[in-house]
C-alpha cells in the first residue's frame, strides 16, 4: 500500500494527535466576533503557515465548511520546493496525519488526471508540500471519514485551473480547499495595506483588484476560484504579528468561504 507520508509534522503543526486536538480546542475556546456565514460554502480559502501563526484563521473556516457531509474533499495548493510545469495529483492509497490516516480517493484522482492530462500528472516530489499537508489535520478532525484528493500546482496560468475548479464546484459531494498565505515580510502597516487588496479582490470576486498588488503564494488558485465563484465572504484575517509581536517582518493570513 502506498502512503503520502507526513513531511512537516513537528514543524508546521504538532506531530502528536493530542497536541493537535489541544490546538483546535484552544482555537475553539477563543471568543471573537466571527461573521455569520451568509451561505453554505462549496469552497474555502485557508492559510498554511505554522499553526501557532495561522491555525486559528484556518480553524475558523473549517468549522463552518464541514457542517455538511461530503464524499471527498479536493485540496489545491502551490508548490514551494519543486518546479513543475503543470500540476501533480497524489496517487497514493493513504494520507497520514498524527490523528490517523485519511483515505485518498484514488479512483477520482486517476480520473481527473485522465480528464485533464495536458495539465495534470503525478510527480512524487511535488507531494512533500506543506501548503496542502497543513490542511489535512483539520480535515481529519472535522471530517474524519472523508476521502481526500491532493493537487499541487507549479508553473501554470490560473486559467488552466479554472475547468478543474468549475468541475469541483459543480459536484454536490465534493468541496474544495484553496491553500494560500498572503504578503510576506513587510512591516505591519504595509502588510495590512497589501493584504487588503487581496481581501477586497476575493470579497468582490474581482480579479482586476487582485492584479493591483495582491501578494499571495497561492494567487493562482485564488484567481482560478474567484473567476468562477458566485459568492464570497471573508471569515478571518490576521497576521503573524498577532502571535509573535514582531511588526517588522509580518506574514498575512486569511480564510474565506465561497460557492
Amino acid at each position: 500500500m502506498s502512503v503520502r507520508v507526513m513531511s512537516v509534522a513537528g514543524t508546521f503543526y504538532p506531530n502528536s494527535c493530542s497536541e493537535i486536538e489541544r490546538y483546535i480546542s484552544k482555537f475553539n475556546s477563543i471568543k471573537i466576533d466571527t461573521p455569520k456565514p451568509k451561505f453554505e460554502p462549496k469552497a474555502i480559502i485557508s492559510p498554511h503557515a505554522g499553526y501557532i501563526y495561522s491555525g486559528f484563521t484556518a480553524n475558523q473556516v473549517y468549522k463552518i465548511a464541514t457542517k455538511k457531509k461530503f464524499k471527498r474533499v479536493v485540496v489545491i495548493g502551490p508548490s514551494h520546493h519543486f518546479y513543475l510545469k503543470g500540476a501533480s495529483v497524489a496517487l497514493y492509497n493513504k494520507y497520514t496525519t498524527p490523528c490517523g490516516d485519511l483515505t485518498i480517493d484514488l479512483e477520482y484522482s486517476k480520473k481527473i488526471i485522465e480528464e485533464y492530462k495536458q495539465l495534470l500528472v503525478h510527480i512524487d516530489n511535488m507531494h512533500h508540500e506543506h501548503s496542502t499537508e497543513t490542511q489535512m489535520p483539520f480535515i481529519k478532525h472535522y471530517m474524519p471519514n472523508i476521502k481526500v484528493v491532493e493537487i499541487v500546482y507549479g508553473d501554470i496560468d490560473y486559467k488552466e485551473l479554472v475547468p478543474i475548479i468549475q468541475k469541483i464546484l459543480n459536484e454536490p459531494s465534493t468541496p474544495l480547499v484553496i491553500s494560500t498565505d498572503l504578503s510576506h515580510f513587510h512591516n505591519l502597516k504595509e502588510a495590512n495595506y497589501i493584504d487588503n487588496i487581496c481581501l477586497q479582490g476575493i470579497a468582490k470576486l474581482d480579479i482586476s483588484l487582485l492584479n493591483k498588488g495582491c501578494e499571495a503564494c497561492g494567487l493562482i488558485g485564488i484567481k482560478a476560484l474567484v473567476s468562477v465563484a458566485k459568492e464570497s465572504q471573508i471569515i478571518d484575517y490576521r497576521t503573524s504579528y498577532d502571535a509573535s509581536g514582531d511588526s517588522q517582518r509580518v506574514v498575512g493570513y486569511l480564510s474565506a468561504i465561497l460557492r
